[in-house]
């Protein structure tokens, strides 16, 4: 069995950064929640947009360029905005991660995050939350240098493990990768933490699950 995690969202919480720069940041309190929603928003757009367009640049840049958006609408300063990207680099992982992770590995499977993100973000973040021993690998798209949901981007994952698509069970928490993944081949497994419609799209997903300790 392989298991592929998507990581932002999925694993890593990706409101971490702007809440845990709140806590020590009284200026940050009361936008924190709304800049993060839209740190968020505009990484993803812009990452479809790189997609589309083949103007391609890594994660850790996009994710850049949309902090800078987001600082800018909520009027936080340059050094609020250097302080939350340096957090990004730490997110925390979702407290059920580690304890699937032993469940899974225990079951003999295999398991590897799958993401956007680039190369360095991935460790870092693995490192961060102490969950890189449990991974078998870190597959990233700048392989290809197209994201998520383009086709070639999860063939990455098919040529690392030498298989078939409907081998890999691969895990989502973003209705547009579980798209994308599914239309691939892949089993699919959206983690609808925000009980969320499904998308109407071509593909839904295998299944639906509200939080990690679902998975089977």
């Amino acid at each position: 069995m392989i298991y592929v995690f998507d990581a932002y969202g999925t694993l890593f919480d990706v409101d971490g950064a702007a809440r845990q720069a709140a806590e020590t940041d009284a200026a940050l309190k009361d936008i924190w929640a709304a800049l993060s929603a839209d740190w968020r928003r505009k990484q993803l757009e812009y990452s479809w947009l790189r997609a589309i367009t083949g103007d391609h640049a890594d994660f850790w840049q996009v994710t850049s360029e949309a902090l800078d958006w987001a600082a800018e609408r909520h009027g936080a300063t340059a050094d609020q905005a250097a302080r939350l990207l340096e957090l990004y680099r730490e997110l925390p992982a979702y407290p059920e991660v580690p304890e699937v992770l032993d469940r899974l590995r225990a079951k003999g499977a295999r398991t590897a995050i799958f993401s956007n993100g680039s190369p360095q973000m991935l460790a870092d973040a693995a490192q961060s939350a102490g969950i890189g021993d449990r991974l078998d690998a870190l597959l990233s798209v700048e392989t290809v240098g197209r994201f998520k949901p383009a086709e070639e981007s999860y063939r990455i994952v098919t040529d690392h493990f030498d298989c078939a698509p409907e081998q890999i069970n691969f895990v989502s928490s973003n209705g547009w990768d579980i798209y994308g993944a599914t239309r691939f081949g892949f089993v699919t497994n959206w983690v609808n933490r925000s009980r969320l419609p499904t998308d109407r799209l071509p593909q839904r997903p295998v299944r639906i699950l509200a939080d990690l300790k679902g998975l089977q």
